[in-house]
């Protein structure tokens, strides 16, 4: 798996430091995310939960959110407003979890219905201290563009503990 078993296994030593839990909400990783997290032994000691929220009724059903009461707000899928929305609401749709973490994007081939081109993806980190970030790989491959994101959304995630209190 790259070096998302690496980098899984970084967050995980330290979330597990912290004796804090969390949840994973990401879109266009696949689960890439919550694999990486949840390949290391131990892991029910930090990871809550997650989902994948491909689609509206995903996100519907399993977080509760509107895609139309977002727009009437100005905030479309796969946007840094949105991720940051979609790690607070995993995060607190897992009660008492200290963080929440999010990535939504576009993989590709040939961008998303919202206007974001293959490559795009914004990822978000919500608790103690919040992060958001956009990458854009410029690249139309869907598995290159999905291991990206999930190594960008890692990588967001092990800054962010090691910056938090």
């Amino acid at each position: 798996m790259r070096d998302l078993l690496s980098m899984g296994a970084r967050a995980g030593a330290l979330l597990k430091a912290r004796g804090e839990k969390i949840a994973v909400g990401e879109t266009s990783a696949g689960g890439l995310v919550s694999a990486a997290l949840l390949a290391v032994p131990g892991a029910s000691a930090y990871f809550a939960g997650g989902a994948v929220t491909y689609s509206a009724r995903a996100v519907r059903g399993l977080l509760e959110l509107s895609f139309d009461e977002l727009r009437g707000r100005g905030i479309r899928s796969s946007s840094e407003p949105y991720a940051e929305i979609l790690a607070e609401t995993i995060r607190r749709k897992h009660g008492g979890v200290t963080w929440g973490l999010s990535e939504t994007g576009a993989a590709g081939p040939g961008g998303n219905p919202y206007g974001d081109p293959s490559g795009h993806t914004c990822m978000a980190v919500a608790g103690p201290v919040c992060a958001v970030r956009t990458l854009r790989t410029g690249l139309d491959d869907r598995v290159e563009n999905m291991w990206r994101f999930a190594e960008a959304t890692l990588a967001l995630l092990a800054e962010t503990l090691e910056a938090a209190p």
